[in-house]
Formats: C-alpha cells, structure tokens, sequence
C-alpha cells in the first residue's frame, strides 16, 4: 500500500482520458491504455469486441441568457445529442400546459426555431438536508408537497405531448425546434445528472438545477428569456465495442476461474471517477499486487473490465453468452461498482453456503484491512444494478463488493461533478489490496462450495407475492437493438 499505483493510474485514466462513453473515441484510449499497462506488468490482456455502438464524440458545449439579462449558464449537451452547427440564438419556451393531444398537436407548428424546456423545474434547488436543519416543520413540508405537486402536473403535461421523452423529442426536431432543454437534479447542492438526450431529438442541453429554474420562470412568467447556445459534437456512425479481459494463469487449475470484475464505461458529465473508474482502478492494482506477490496462482485469476454496462450490462451479458466454457467455471467473483470508499460489506447474493468460505477468506485478511468488513449472508441475489447479476442469475457465484457512500448517490452517481477530486485514495489503496488478498485466498482454497441458491424470498408489498431468483437478460450487441429496448 506504500508503493500504490493508484493515484498515477487515475491521473492518466481520469485526467487525460476522461470519460468512457460508450462509443466515444476516448473509450478505444482507454482500452488501449488497459492493454499497454498491463503489458507492462507482464500481464496477457486482450480486447474482445462484442458487438456495436453509436459512435459519438463531444465537443465544446456553451450554454449563456442574453436577455432579459446577460448571463453565463452551466449546461451541457447531453451524451449522443445531435450538435448546434454553430452557435443558435433563440427564445425559451415551456412545453404547453396543452389539454388534450389535439391541444398539443396545435401548438406544436409554434415550436419551430425555439428552444423547448422538457423537464419540471424543482421548486429549490436546496437539499432536503438542509430544509430539515433550519426549515419550520411546515416549510418542510410545504416543499415537499410543492415538489411532488411540481412532478405530477408535469407528468400530465408530458403525457399529452407523446409521453416519453424520446418521443416528445422526436416530435419537437420534426416541428424545427432549435434544440430542447432539460434539468434533472441529484439532490445535492449544484450537482446535476447528466444521462442520454432523447433519441432523434433536436441538439439538448442540460443545465444545472439553478440555472434550468431561472430560465424556467422566466418562460413561465412570459418573459420569454433568449439564450445562445452552442454545443460541438460528431456523429461516428456504429463503432466496435469491446470488453478487456486480462488473466494470470493458473497453474494447477488453469481451467477454474477467479474473477474481479467492474465496468470500464460511464457517463461523460464529468470523468466517470467513481461510477466506474475507481472499480476499474481497484481491478488493475489488485491485478498489478498479485503478478508481483503471486504470479502463478492455482487458478486462473481473470480482470475483466466490462463495456457497456451503463446501458444494460451489455458486455458482461455478452461475455456470459459468448464463454459459457470460462463462466461455468467460475468458482467465485468479486465486482466492484460502488465509488471510491473502502469496502465495508461483501453481498454473497443468495448463495447458501458462500458465507464460510467468504468469512473464512477474511479471517486470514490483517486486521486493518478485513476486521470491519461485514457480509450479507447469504443475502438476496440482486435484480440488476451492477455487473454481478449477469452471472448470479446463472447460479454462478460473483458477490458484489458495497463500499462506504461518500455521498455517492446525491454527488457523484451520474453527475458533473465525478471527477479526480472526489477519490479518497486511502480507501481506494485498502480496497485494492483486499481484493487482492481476497483472489489470493479464493485461488488457493482446496475446498469447493456449493452453488446452492436461497429458496425462501420476501413477499413484495405492491404484488402480494414472493420474489424469485432472477432471470438471465439479453445483451444489445448494437445501438438498433439498444433502442428496442428502450
């Protein structure tokens, strides 16, 4: 831990690399990078294409209220958004409180070289955090109710005008609209969400919660503000996508597998630090720990850094399908998708008889590293959510490796704000070397367990009934096919 490699792997990961969207070019850097440090290690590594994806690459994005004042917004274009050709001048304009679809369909010629707010605008822009410390018991709940009340007339205004966004969008770039603009909040203070635009919509923009509400009233109120905005982006026509698979060889049963596992792609509002890029970076230095302390493990311990993920687990699904010869081997898993914190639990997923084995792993763990490390025995098998499903709903063991929050869900989760300086590297550092020692004692175990699955489910409130071990889904290998999904 003294000598980690950590931080300098981030720097070029997340500085100089960035983001890895799906499709993106800066996503075919960074599989190159993961070949070329390996290699350095010693390490075999190969990049295995699964299918295709929309190619996209993301340029400049200004987003500035010339009137009914002068002022510079902070707004995006949103990932595989059609670019503005230049700089566009136009109004803002609410989508119409319209009554019926006819209502909409008469309003929608009006639309023509505007520039349309799609999204409800919260009513403040304060966490909920800070309104329960300092707010009178009524004024919390009067936002409160003012937000739900907020969301709900929207949804109604939505629906009348073609009920997803991907439609409404489709609609608006037919009628000429110059471009749509969206705010979708995290709850956190300044940070936004940043997700996909709506598919064959106009150029859209995302502003930060603030700046959406401000141009939001000022269109409500009839002010009709005027912005200029200007976002730079290329369309790259479907691209190969790949997942990079590095393994050390095991030497007396090569054919038995370890797994570390996380998800290279992320959403690119910022540089995809902790959503995946810690859990890349835990992988690779885990890696790094066991060629230099145990280069011939008995069973073959294999990194795989997942593409694709951040639109259905698509890598690691198509691996599934693709290596039934390696997946049906696995003798256990770890994947990491949880931010920058130390691991604190480790989710069995519903395997009965994983618990002994996994708890016997950590007690030969030092006690600085493993001692406050809990697990969920033997748990529930997860519905989705990470990479680890894909090869659970197979009865194949690969536990989900939960690490302490840092307020990962309100600030970093899919934001802007998910950079290089959100990274506790203390944490990071002791996640690696556990994980590490975690592969260590998994390859060298003689004793196999069970794949033995909970059969007792909690009753779900809304159905009445008992759940169930979940079902395998399909990868999309292509961007057509990630669209029927949707």
């Amino acid at each position: 831990m003294e000598r980690s490699r950590l931080p300098a792997l981030a720097h070029v990961l997340l500085d100089s690399i960035g983001p890895r969207l799906a499709g993106s070019p800066a996503t075919a850097a960074g599989r190159r990078w993961l070949l070329s440090t390996y290699e350095s290690w010693g390490i075999p590594a190969r990049n295995e294409r699964y299918g295709s994806w929309k190619g996209w690459r993301r340029g400049i994005s200004h987003v500035d209220m010339l009137s009914p004042r002068v002022r510079a917004l902070e707004g995006s274009l949103l990932a595989w958004s059609r670019g503005t050709s230049g700089a566009v001048t136009a109004p803002a304009v609410l989508l119409p409180d319209a009554r019926d679809q006819a209502a909409f369909d008469a309003w929608l010629p009006k639309a023509r070289g505007k520039l349309v707010l799609i999204s409800a605008a919260e009513p403040s822009c304060r966490p909920a955090g800070s309104w329960k410390r300092w707010g009178l018991p009524e004024s919390v709940e009067r936002e409160r109710l003012s937000r739900e009340r907020a969301d709900s007339l929207w949804k109604i205004r939505l629906g009348f005008a073609g009920g997803s966004l991907d439609s409404v969008g489709a609609r608006l770039a037919r009628a000429g609209a110059a471009g749509v603009l969206t705010g979708y909040w995290s709850g956190g203070w300044g940070t936004t969400k940043v997700f996909d635009a709506p598919v064959g919509g106009p150029p859209a923009f995302v502003l930060s919660c603030e700046d959406y509400g401000l141009v939001y009233r000022l269109a409500a109120s009839g002010t009709a503000p005027v912005l200029r905005v200007e976002g730079d982006a290329g369309e790259l026509g479907e691209v190969p996508v790949f997942n990079t698979i590095a393994e050390i060889k095991g030497s007396e049963k090569p054919d038995e597998y370890v797994l570390l596992s996380a998800h290279f792609d992320s959403w690119d509002g910022a540089s995809g630090a902790t959503d995946n890029g810690t859990g890349t970076l835990i992988m690779l230095e885990a890696m790094r720990l066991l060629r230099s302390a145990y280069p011939h493990p008995k069973r073959t311990i294999i990194a795989a850094h997942w593409g694709g993920e951040e639109q259905g687990h698509n890598g690691s699904r198509s691996f599934a399908v693709d290596h039934p010869e390696i997946v049906g081997k696995i003798y256990a898993g770890f994947n990491h998708d949880y931010g920058t914190g130390r691991i604190e639990r480790i989710a069995l997923e519903g395997f009965v008889d994983a618990g002994e084995h996994v708890a016997r792993w950590l007690s030969r763990v030092p006690l600085e590293l493993g001692s406050s490390v809990g697990m969920e025995n033997p748990g529930l098998p997860g519905p989705g959510g990470s990479d680890y499903a894909t090869f659970d709903c197979r009865g194949i063991p690969v536990f989900n490796l939960i690490s302490t929050d840092w307020d990962y869900d309100d600030y970093t989760w899919h934001t802007n704000r998910d950079s290089f300086d959100k990274i506790s590297f203390d944490d990071l550092e002791r996640s690696a070397t556990l994980v590490a020692m975690l592969a260590y004692q998994a390859s060298e175990d003689p004793r196999h367990f069970s794949r033995e699955q909970r059969q007792i489910f909690p009753v779900d409130s809304e159905t009445g009934k008992a759940g169930s071990w979940p079902e395998c889904g399909a990868p999309d290998r292509s961007w057509k096919e990630g669209l029927r999904s949707r």
